[in-house]
């Protein structure tokens, strides 16, 4: 099973944008921003 995230992990970081970088702040992100840290942090943290 930890195979399957860390293949999704890697595909998030070549897909999806990095917010930290962009220097995206959560409390004033948008509601699709919090949806894509929520997802970025669900799949790193399974992935480990």
């Amino acid at each position: 099973m930890k195979k399957i995230f860390k293949i999704i992990a890697y595909f998030n970081r070549l897909i999806l944008p990095s917010l930290t970088k962009n220097g995206v702040d959560p409390i004033k992100a948008s509601k699709f921003q919090l949806l894509l840290l929520g997802w970025r942090y669900y799949i790193t943290k399974s992935s480990l």
